[in-house]
């Protein structure tokens, strides 16, 4: 039942963003192949702007017990990306790969995006990579960004800036 509220609270929130704004997404097919990609119970949606592609990411918490971030052309429908997130930096997957702190990717980040950080994840790409991701609200016009920097480099390796968001964080 629980389940069923907030996915009908989700799609009433975002099908009425994207009907004011008159834009062809598919959020509902969106939606339904991120929930194939990897079943369990969506807790977060996010829109963003990708290198100029509207992308939603789903977060869900599998039926696996793990949690996955799911992203989706908002524009075709397909999924592009899953990655899995972790607790924190001493989960195993996460810590056989790090070599960078968490402060010193916080720093990096914030060099480049100066802000406050809302957010930090903890993220294992789909080529199995450790990254740290912050949301930063930026002073830059007040923009969210999502930064992601390689656990093991320390480069910045993805930025997007975050559009809304919807749900638990």
């Amino acid at each position: 039942m629980k389940k069923r509220i907030i996915l009908s609270v989700l799609l009433m929130a975002v099908t009425s963003v994207a009907l004011a704004e008159a834009d062809p997404h598919q959020f509902e097919k969106c939606m339904a192949a991120s929930l194939d990609e990897r079943p369990g119970d969506i807790i977060k949606v996010e829109f963003k702007n990708e290198q100029g592609a509207h992308m939603y990411e789903f977060d869900i918490r599998g039926t696996d017990g793990s949690d996955w971030d799911v992203e989706c052309n908002a524009h075709r429908g397909l999924v592009s990306e899953v990655e899995q997130e972790v607790d924190n930096v001493n989960h195993p997957l996460f810590k056989a790969k790090a070599k960078v702190s968490e402060a010193d990717a916080r720093n990096t980040a914030l060099a480049i995006y100066p802000g406050e950080v809302t957010e930090v994840e903890y993220e294992i790409e789909s080529n199995g990579a450790a990254t740290y991701e912050f949301d930063i609200d930026t002073m830059i016009d007040g923009q969210q960004m999502k930064v992601e920097v390689d656990a093991a480099s320390g480069e910045i390796v993805e930025a997007n800036r975050e559009l809304w968001q919807i749900g638990l964080e």
